[in-house]
């Protein structure tokens, strides 16, 4: 085997792999969607200057060349996850419908009251809800399969889950918080036992690992084309043939009919009776492309990840405030951690350098309730990414946890700033990069005059912000005072520079106020990620509503 050109490989992703365009960009946020390879991105463009038409059912050439290349990426996909037919593979938006329309769809027609569906303690809210929304619909109960310690699926503790009852099995193949390869083939075989169904999650797999649905023994396999190096909006449901057969439509109108009358309708066949509408064609094609570049690549079994997951785990197992949410290393490069600042703040330090993280409950809230925890922070890598890219976040995130120590404004200063919005403007405009401005947002935090504990009540709680944040109004002689908290120091930065505009102010004055013009001279707007720029503006349309309620 020739040895993998990592520099080729990288030189493929405009985004990231050709300086100067972004330069500065480590993107490590691959689990919840890859960067695009040139061929892909192509290729839509391709499809809409040379072979635009919709596809199955107009009657002249072009029509046939769109539709033969949309085809032919069903064709690759039943051969990708060797499924015995290719009518076996349903297009449609991603992973979240592909699970919507089996809980739906089959969920509807198979499952009755006092059925059991059985879920993993680490599933994606996309594979809970559906499942909660049918349960209710149905009288059916959901039971939970726990986690070992690796984060894999106690199958032992699994085992006695299975009863006559259980009707549905829902599981990932790879969580997409943990990066652990949960033991399906043996998941499937007790679950057949007692003659349930099963659906996997393969989202985080379909790209990682070799995949056979046939040895595999699934139901149904459901994954999406963007964690694919494909385009968005294109997702891909494999299901049994006689299952599908069985289960009526997910949706109606044109394509998934036979025939319409005034009194009734027939539905196609196989795979056309799950696909109403037009589809999204371009994206499809794309779609073709992106198989043909895993393929070409060998990215399923190249030793490189491995080499990536060694590598990253060792150089963050030497961060000694780093716990890991799973013991050992991971099967796919994807680590989620916490550390002892709030992962919020983390993730703006973070991206003020230029790398990209994802923070939060990474939809797994059931998981961090388990862990005790409200959310984590997640580096997720895929092989466009370098060994010097793991040595900067490493930098990066001890040049966090040494922050602490940085000496904040003083109460005086600190006084003057909350005092007056003009200092405020002038200290941000010095400040000139958004490296340092992200810092001036991190002291202002540190200093912040923190609310008492027992104001942290709902009553006060901002909707919208994604960290918890309270904000308390008072008034004397016209004039309104705020105080505030949250335990992300960048949201208490936030607050203080609110608060900075508002503070001692009339209603007519705080209403009067000019907040966009206030931000843009901050260069908040323009550089803040858009779940805390939304904070931001939910802080300011929380005290807007307090003053006008």
């Amino acid at each position: 085997m020739s040895k993998f050109d990592h520099a080729r490989f990288r030189a493929q992703f405009p985004l990231i792999g050709k300086a100067p365009l972004n330069p500065n960009l480590v993107y490590f946020d691959n689990g919840a969607t890859t960067q695009k390879p040139s061929a892909v991105i192509e290729a839509e463009g391709a499809f809409y200057s040379s072979a635009n038409s919709n596809v199955h059912r107009a009657s002249f050439s072009l029509a046939a060349t769109a539709t033969d290349l949309f085809e032919g990426c069903r064709t690759k996909l039943a051969n990708y996850f060797n499924a015995e037919h290719v009518n076996e593979i349903i297009f449609t938006k991603g992973t979240t419908e592909s699970i919507n329309l089996v809980a739906l769809s089959w969920g509807q027609t198979y499952l009755s009251k006092g059925d059991e569906i059985i879920l993993s303690a680490a599933e994606h809210h996309a594979n809970i809800v559906p499942w909660q929304l049918i349960a209710e619909k149905t009288g059916a109960k959901i039971k939970w399969a726990e986690l070992l310690p690796s984060g894999r699926i106690d199958l032992e503790q699994f085992e006695h889950l299975l009863t006559n009852k259980t009707k549905m099995v829902a599981i990932n193949h790879i969580s997409n918080v943990l990066g652990v390869i949960n033991p399906v083939r043996e998941i499937v075989k007790l679950a057949k036992q007692v003659g349930a169904y099963v659906l996997i999650d393969g989202a985080q797999s379909a790209a990682a690992i070799d995949v056979d649905v046939q040895s595999l023994g699934v139901d149904f396999y459901v994954c999406s084309s963007h964690k694919m190096y494909g385009p968005t909006g294109v997702g891909v449901l494999y299901g049994r043939r006689e299952i599908l057969d069985s289960m009526p439509p997910y949706q109606t109108g044109g394509e998934m009919i036979t025939k319409v009358t005034r009194e009734r309708t027939t539905f196609n066949k196989l795979p056309f009776k799950f696909e109403a509408g037009t589809p999204n064609i371009a994206g499809v094609v794309a779609f073709s492309k992106a198989l043909d570049f895993i393929e070409q690549f060998s990215l399923k079994g190249l030793s490189f990840k491995n080499e990536l997951i060694d590598y990253a785990y060792r150089k963050l197992s030497e961060v000694p405030q780093l716990s890991f949410l799973a013991e050992g290393k991971p099967d796919i490069p994807v680590f989620s951690f916490t550390l002892p600042q709030h992962l919020q703040d983390i993730s703006a330090v973070l991206d003020s350098k230029g790398i990209a993280v994802r923070a939060g409950s990474l939809c797994a809230m059931p998981l961090m309730q388990s862990k005790g925890i409200e959310g984590c922070i997640r580096v997720s890598l895929a092989p466009y990414n370098t060994f010097e890219e793991i040595d900067y976040l490493i930098e990066s995130l001890k040049r966090v946890l040494a922050s602490d120590d940085e000496k904040a404004p003083s109460e005086a200063q600190q006084d003057d700033i909350c005092a007056d919005e003009a200092i405020m403007r002038d200290k941000f405009k010095s400040a000139g990069s958004w490296d340092l401005k992200q810092r001036e947002i991190m002291l202002l935090g540190k200093s912040f005059t923190r609310m008492a504990r027992e104001n942290r009540i709902d009553e006060f709680l901002v909707q919208g912000c994604e960290s918890k944040a309270w904000v308390t109004v008072s008034e004397s002689n016209g004039h309104y005072f705020f105080e505030g908290d949250s335990d992300a120091r960048i949201i208490r930065g936030l607050l203080a520079i609110v608060f900075a505009a508002f503070q001692g102010k009339t209603q007519q004055e705080i209403l009067a106020f000019d907040i966009k013009e206030y931000f843009d001279s901050l260069g908040l707007i323009k550089h803040l990620s858009p779940s805390r720029g939304n904070g931001l503006n939910a802080i300011v349309a929380y005290i807007s509503e307090q003053l006008t309620s």
